[in-house]
């Protein structure tokens, strides 16, 4: 079983600017089948994850399986590893924690031996108990809770909600000095409370502050526009639908020079069927560690590699697809380390012994050169994780639509 990780303090991010539930059908998490390995038939190497592909946030979890399974034919179509082929497997939780026990089960029994963990944090939470018991691998592309890699068996290829609350806060300090800021963000969310609170942390005390909430199934916001209608810039660590409600019930209330500035919920914010975000006049910008715009380095040739396997309008890219894609690719290439130092696996090798030969690499000095964060000289960024789990590499302000105010 994998240990508790000590948190200290988190990461540090470089900002730069680029405008552009009880027993599970009984597994070992409720001491039924400890030992058992799931994988003894398998023929190829399976990848698990568990996300949203109907509901609300179902643009993030379509991305991750497109992107995802891209890496994955690409990966094969080159022969795998010395001949031993992937597989990638998705179940759909909606965004829903509930759904989680069973979606991991049905991965589990079914033979994963590597996990993606989930694409939300809610639904993460309940994830990283199940892999924590049965030592199962995780690299979530985005789940981006403080608590998702708690155990040393989990990492995260997002940032960490509190690294975005802490890289948010430091631009604003560095360029918004002497304006007035507004929040808005989702009162019953870990995701929304965790960056709001870390970005308050590290906001100068400079800034005059006004603060509107919501809770789950609120979508009328005429109280939080009121309240925040005279501000600045809006901070909005939350998802995209509320988001765009808001955006769209205050386009007419709300300061027309205001910048709306959120952290990776907003990403698919201008793919949103119904929601015209040209109609909005503010400037929409959000943090990111992938810039969807990109036309040169790796991130450009995968956007190109996508939108050539995928309907670019229906099924749009966003940065939680890309992260996904350097996730496949992440684990290839530690399985190519571990190779080279002689450790020994197959298609058949257990989760548990998957989790302990790559839980070695990504705690060591493995460093992986990816599509997401800010590109190097070569074209690719630089990636790294902490002994906590929490990744390392530059983030982007990337701006979704500029100020058409007059």
């Amino acid at each position: 079983m994998k240990a508790k990780r000590f948190f200290g303090k988190l990461a540090a991010l470089t900002l730069t600017v680029a405008v552009t539930v009880g027993c599970v059908f009984g597994l070992a998490s409720c001491g039924g089948k400890k030992n058992v390995n799931y994988a003894e038939n398998n023929t190829t190497i399976k990848i698990g994850v568990s996300g949203p592909l109907t509901g609300g946030a179902a643009v993030y979890g379509v991305a991750v399986k497109n992107s995802a399974q891209l890496a994955i034919n690409e990966i094969n179509e080159k022969g795998g590893l010395d001949g031993i082929l992937f597989e990638f497997v998705m179940t759909d939780d909606e965004h829903d924690p509930n759904l989680v026990a069973a979606n991991y089960a049905n991965m589990l029994e079914g033979g994963m031996q590597i996990s993606l963990g989930t694409v939300t944090t809610a639904p993460g939470l309940e994830f990283k108990e199940f892999s924590h018991d049965d030592n199962v691998f995780v690299l979530t592309p985005s789940a981006s809770g403080d608590n998702i890699p708690e155990y040393d068996n989990a990492f995260q290829m997002c940032f960490a909600d509190s690294n975005q609350g802490t890289a948010s806060a430091k631009f604003f300090n560095e360029n918004y000095q002497g304006k007035k800021v507004g929040i808005f963000f989702k009162s019953d969310d870990e995701y929304s409370t965790g960056i709001k609170d870390k970005f308050l942390q590290e906001l100068s005390s400079s800034f005059t502050v006004e603060e509107a909430s919501f809770k789950e199934q609120e979508s009328d916001f005429r109280t939080q526009i009121q309240t925040l209608k005279d501000c600045d810039v809006i901070f909005m660590p939350i998802y995209y639908t509320p988001a765009s409600q808001f955006m769209f019930q205050g386009k007419n209330t709300v300061k027309s020079t205001a910048i709306y500035y959120g952290c990776d919920g907003l990403d698919g914010i201008d793919a949103i069927d119904g929601f015209d975000i040209n109609s909005i006049t503010q400037e929409v910008s959000y943090l990111s560690h992938f810039n969807s715009g990109a036309t040169t380095g790796a991130a450009a040739e995968f956007i190109d590699k996508y939108n050539a396997a995928y309907d670019e309008a229906a099924e749009p890219l966003n940065q939680f697809g890309a992260a996904a894609y350097d996730c496949v690719y992440a684990i290839y290439e530690a399985l190519k380390v571990a190779k080279a130092a002689g450790k020994e696996f197959s298609v058949t090798t257990s989760a548990s012994d998957f989790c302990d030969i790559l839980t070695e690499v990504f705690a060591g000095d493995f460093v992986f050169k990816g599509v997401t964060g800010a590109p190097e000289s070569d074209g690719y960024s630089r990636i790294s994780w902490t002994a906590q789990g929490f990744v390392n590499k530059e983030a982007v302000k990337y701006v979704v639509k500029e100020c058409t105010a007059e």
